[in-house]
């Protein structure tokens, strides 16, 4: 029993707290990042909390999911997507912020964030040697975890809405975006590149197609939306998130260093 009871215990030790990174993976965080759209204008523009305001509600819900999630003995899909969740929607807000409210635009916004992600990877890496997701099973890396999940999710958003607001549109910019999401699937299959650089580039890249998909659909027609309802779009895309999370099969992915 002692025996058993130790093997199960190397085995927990063994993985992450964080789901394993497969095609699964990448749709709930597509529909997750498109959502964090939706929501975070909801809040911000049709409840008129502005984007300041906004911004302290999405971010006292993420302190306590990271926390839930920091607490956790093992790996919790839902727990773990509604941190996510949280992320994008503060981060919709944020950028929102950032770009619109401090007046440095798209431009600015998106190198300050930029910056901001660049800068939670250096001191993630300068403490812990590795970047990579499989180092997530301890809290210390948990900690650099989120918060370069949280940058990571407003510089899309900045990205995204930057594109979007272009002559490109919105469905222009989700084809820009999901055309490089493309290129790095098959860099990840078939090129020398870190799946590091790439799952982060990826992860970053998601975010922007969330956002314009999320436009498209709640932003007005004469602007090349489809002027649909900011709450009903997130109460559909939040019952399809719950759906794939109950139905695609989640697993904590295997620790490690690399």
């Amino acid at each position: 029993m002692d025996m058993s009871r130790s093997a199960q215990s190397r085995h927990d030790d063994a993985l992450t707290k964080v789901p394993a990174v497969t095609l699964g993976f990448w749709i709930i965080k597509v529909l997750a990042t498109t959502f964090g759209e939706t929501a975070g204008d909801t809040l911000s523009m049709s409840f008129r909390f502005g984007y300041l305001a906004s911004t302290a509600v999405f971010g006292v819900v993420l302190a306590l999911l990271v926390w839930a999630q920091i607490r956790a003995v093992r790996f919790h899909p839902f727990v773990y997507w509604a941190a996510i969740i949280a992320s994008t929607t503060a981060g919709t807000t944020l950028a929102d912020f950032a770009t619109r409210s401090l007046g440095i635009g798209y431009p600015g916004g998106s190198l300050l964030l930029l910056g901001a992600v660049l800068g939670a990877l250096l001191w993630w890496y300068k403490a812990m040697g590795s970047v990579s997701v499989s180092s997530v099973h301890e809290p210390r890396a948990e900690l650099y975890y989120w918060t370069t999940i949280t940058f990571s999710q407003t510089l899309g958003t900045a990205l995204g809405d930057w594109v979007a607001d272009s002559s490109l549109g919105y469905l222009g910019a989700a084809a820009i975006f999901g055309g490089l999401l493309a290129v790095i699937a098959i860099a990840y299959f078939r090129a020398s590149v870190s799946h590091v650089a790439l799952f982060w580039a990826a992860f970053v890249l998601t975010r922007p197609l969330g956002a314009a998909v999320g436009d498209f659909l709640d932003k007005p027609v004469a602007a090349g939306g489809l002027e649909l309802s900011r709450g009903g779009a997130s109460a559909v895309l939040a019952i399809a998130i719950v759906m794939l999370i109950a139905t695609i099969p989640q697993r904590a992915g295997a620790a490690g260093r690399a």
